[in-house]
């Protein structure tokens, strides 16, 4: 009889924690990427950098160049290596400065927020948009990399004049040599 009830108890203890386990894991967005989208996205590239300032970290600029954009909707946002960034668009593609919390020298991923809605792979990313009022995302793999920069000032801004920002710097001294 004991062994019954303990069968009994196990039986439900199971099925109450299945339960539970869905449930929480139907959370994640990751279900709901549109297929096919309104827009066209032309391959996707990032780059990482790091600023050569005590205080500056590190960080990835993610470029997403759009091919064919529709009028009726709104890119927001994209999600990349458990990092979050906004998009803005900038000379025909639409690029995100994400910055890693850690203001040391390290290119390591970030640890994945418990507000983050996505499990990503380290070649992928989710663009949030807004089309006819309602929240959608895109996902893109086989992101490509680009070699990493280094910002002499700081960390880089979407908001500056594109003439007057260095991508890179050269060791040769002023007069070429």
């Amino acid at each position: 009889m004991k062994l019954l009830k303990k069968a009994c108890f196990a039986i439900v203890f199971t099925g109450v924690m299945a339960t539970t386990l869905q449930c929480a894991s139907s959370k994640e967005v990751a279900a709901n990427f549109e297929d096919p989208t309104s827009f066209k996205v032309n391959p996707v590239y990032f780059q990482e950098w790091y600023a050569g300032i005590k205080v500056g970290g590190t960080g990835i600029n993610l470029f997403i160049p759009i091919a064919k954009e529709s009028q009726d909707i709104t890119i927001d946002s994209v999600y990349f290596r458990n990092l979050k960034g906004k998009l803005v668009k900038k000379e025909g593609k639409y690029i995100a400065i994400l910055k890693n919390k850690s203001l040391l020298y390290t290119f390591t991923k970030a640890d994945k927020p418990a507000d983050y809605p996505f499990t990503l792979g380290d070649n992928e990313c989710a663009i949030s948009y807004i089309e006819n009022g309602q929240t959608k995302y895109m996902k893109i793999s086989n992101i490509n990399e680009l070699a990493g920069t280094y910002y002499e000032k700081g960390p880089p801004s979407i908001y500056t004049n594109s003439s007057t920002t260095i991508l890179a710097a050269s060791d040769e001294d002023e007069d070429g040599k």
